[in-house]
């Protein structure tokens, strides 16, 4: 692989009864502009007592970003929010000082009938000025998402601005996120379209870079930002993420994500005692591990 890229495999993580690929954070890069972490959800088959049940855990310091292209998920939190998220919708909630939330397969999904799940949950760290902020959530009908089309290329506008377009969802710093998929081989230049730092993730099919091959499950990471191009095969499907890096270094600590150690530690604490807010109706309680 070219010196100027750095090249990452998915590592499997069990969770529950399901497996995701961790994509983000990468030993010689923790964080690309202000995104922290992506986990890769599936594509996997659903059903017969085989299901998605995050139980109630908790963040702060970060908004999480959930995006689907296949499947259903169920999000509730702690200030309330009850929300189905389907194909192409995108939930953004935002931890802020605090908030507890799960992640489920809709009991309407429950049953004989199998169910295809895959999709992307992203953390972006927020601005030291943020990082105490009152907890929301925000809900993107795909029909919100912009969509348009140049050349062989289509693409969706999932965060921020790029390609001289802007996304309804802004998030709290400079940064980007956008679905790309080639219906024909072609070029993508990134030269002027973009600011900042950027990361590929091949969701399916392949990219050549510098004469070297790119497939699904990899993400690659570029250390000339946004001067670069790729070459893609024909129907592979890509996200691009990125934009400027955040000022202050950012910890992670399990789910919490702070520029002071000390916030991470005390956080650590409330959960161990369980003086976060809970989920309405909602007993279930991950412990934190020993980290």
């Amino acid at each position: 692989m070219a010196n100027n890229k750095l090249l990452i495999n998915e590592r499997q993580t069990d969770l529950g009864n399901f497996m995701v690929g961790r994509l983000l954070p990468f030993r010689k890069k923790r964080q690309v502009g202000p995104f922290t972490y992506i986990d890769h959800m599936g594509p996997a088959t659903l059903g017969n007592g085989k299901y998605i049940d995050v139980d109630q855990h908790s963040h702060i310091g970060i908004s999480t970003l959930m995006y689907l292209i296949e499947g259903e998920i169920e999000h509730k939190d702690s200030i309330g929010s009850s929300q189905l998220i389907g194909p192409g919708d995108v939930g953004f909630m935002t931890a802020g000082r605090g908030i507890t939330h799960t992640e489920r397969t809709p009991e309407s999904k429950r049953g004989n009938q199998e169910l295809l799940i895959h999709g992307y949950q992203v953390w972006i760290a927020l601005p030291k000025e943020k990082e105490e902020m009152p907890p929301q959530f925000s809900f993107y009908h795909q029909s919100e998402i912009p969509v348009w089309k140049n050349n062989a290329l289509i693409f969706k506008l999932i965060v921020g601005s790029a390609f001289g377009k802007t996304s309804p969802l802004q998030g709290y710093s400079p940064s980007f996120m956008v679905d790309i998929k080639a219906e024909e081989e072609t070029t993508l230049s990134l030269k002027g379209q973009i600011k900042g730092e950027v990361a590929f993730v091949i969701v399916k099919g392949s990219i050549i870079d510098q004469g070297k091959k790119v497939a699904a499950g990899q993400m690659l990471i570029s250390k000339t930002d946004d001067e670069c191009e790729i070459h893609l095969d024909k129907n592979t499907q890509i996200l691009i993420f990125g934009g400027q890096p955040l000022p202050e270094e950012h910890f992670l600590l399990w789910n919490f994500v702070s520029s002071d150690k000390n916030r991470l530690k005390q956080a650590k604490e409330d959960w161990i005692n369980k003086k976060f807010p809970k989920v309405p109706e909602d007993d279930t309680y991950i412990p934190i591990p020993e980290i």
